[in-house]
């Protein structure tokens, strides 16, 4: 990318390690406040190694859990303002159905998030989502907010107004140790930089950064499988009036969250994804081999035949992302409970996109030893047993 036409200094007042959307937002945040600002990855951009790329995400302001759900006006604020300052579209209104069955404890808590959401029967659902079919006991919410960021769009645009209030970016740089201090050191394959204060965003490979600083952080990377369902008939609604989009909660058949998005990417293909995946290591996942099993495809073949046979039962395209979860799937934001210079931003469980504009601004507050703009006490390292080894 641009990194390597950019002068190479070793001084900064804020390191941000990882370059997706979180940590990019944590440094757009920070250069806006004038703060010289180095954002570090590893990888060369743009690249898919991690969760930040692909075409398109959810927003949406249902959420079960409150703390999210009070997040989100800002959110939609900032991702308005970036939208602005890019000059280009970064966000697409479809709406958003939520489904599950009638009295769902989540459901009931998305309703409440809603205020005065819509609850829609089955001729208002076939109205808003004629492809989209309610099973028995089932309730829809609608959430006029939904709809689609462009998610490389929107990375892009981060990256770019970052730059040009005077942040540096410098890709293809890993990171090989960090020496903790009034003034940290971070050394990488291609130099080595100061600061006094240190973001980490570094997605999958932040535990690996962190256990050397004495913080076992409780992180699992999922290989998650990305579906593309390919569309039976022609005639269904088109890019200038897509149809919403949709997540379901509590149904028996899917443990986990079933979400889907129209047909925005590739044609006449609807995403719908299963919100779990499998185990792996984030330096393994492109290796496996082109016949290993998806074990969630059939769960998703399933669903598709009853809840939307508009569509081939079969996916057409499979690809890959990462998610990174914590046990709880809440995030975690907070400081370094030894080296209160080094703040961690990770656990995004997947589920962290569309918050991303608060979630840099939170990190942003922190670092620079500001009140954060949102209550953090469901983000907060302490709260996993065994995460604070005896030294600290």
């Amino acid at each position: 990318m641009a990194a390597r036409s950019q002068p190479q200094k070793a001084t900064y007042d804020v390191i941000v390690i990882g370059a997706g959307i979180q940590g990019s937002f944590a440094a757009y945040h920070l250069a806006q406040r004038h703060r010289d600002t180095l954002l570090l990855e590893q990888f060369i951009l743009p690249h898919s190694r991690g969760s930040s790329h692909g075409q398109s995400r959810i927003t949406r302001s249902a959420y079960p859990q409150a703390h999210y759900a009070r997040m989100m006006p800002d959110s939609f604020r900032l991702w308005r303002r970036l939208e602005g300052g890019a000059g280009v579209p970064l966000h697409q209104g479809t709406g958003l159905v939520v489904l599950g069955p009638a009295g769902d404890p989540e459901l009931e808590s998305c309703r409440r998030s809603l205020g005065a959401g819509d609850i829609l029967d089955t001729t208002a659902l076939a109205q808003r989502f004629p492809g989209l079919q309610l099973q028995p006991d089932q309730v829809a919410l609608w959430d006029s907010t939904g709809g689609v960021l462009f998610a490389d769009r929107a990375l892009r645009a981060v990256q770019d107004i970052f730059r040009q209030h005077g942040g540096t970016l410098r890709d293809g740089e890993k990171v090989l140790h960090i020496e903790p201090g009034d003034v940290l050191t971070v050394t990488t394959t291609a130099g080595v930089y100061r600061a006094p204060q240190l973001i980490i965003t570094a997605g999958a490979w932040t535990g690996a950064l962190v256990a050397p600083l004495g913080l076992p952080l409780p992180l699992q990377p999922l290989r998650i499988d990305v579906c593309y369902w390919r569309e039976k008939e022609l005639g269904m609604p088109s890019k200038d009036r897509a149809s919403p989009c949709f997540i379901t909660l509590g149904l028996s058949e899917a443990p986990h969250s079933i979400y889907g998005l129209p047909a925005l990417e590739y044609p006449r293909l609807v995403k719908v994804c299963y919100h779990h995946g499998s185990p792996v290591d984030p330096e393994e996942r492109d290796r496996v081999p082109p016949d290993a099993p998806h074990p969630y495809v059939g769960l998703l073949s399933s669903f598709i035949s009853r809840y939307l046979p508009g569509l081939e039962p079969q996916p057409a395209v499979v690809e890959t992302c990462l998610y990174t979860n914590t046990p709880d799937e809440d995030f975690i934001l907070d400081r370094h409970p030894k080296f209160s210079n080094i703040i961690i931003g990770a656990g995004f469980s997947g589920h962290g996109f569309k918050l991303a504009p608060v979630v840099g601004k939170l990190l942003c507050e922190l670092s620079l030893g500001e009140e954060p703009s949102h209550s953090m006490a469901a983000f907060t390292v302490t709260r996993f047993p065994g995460v604070l080894q005896p030294e600290l």
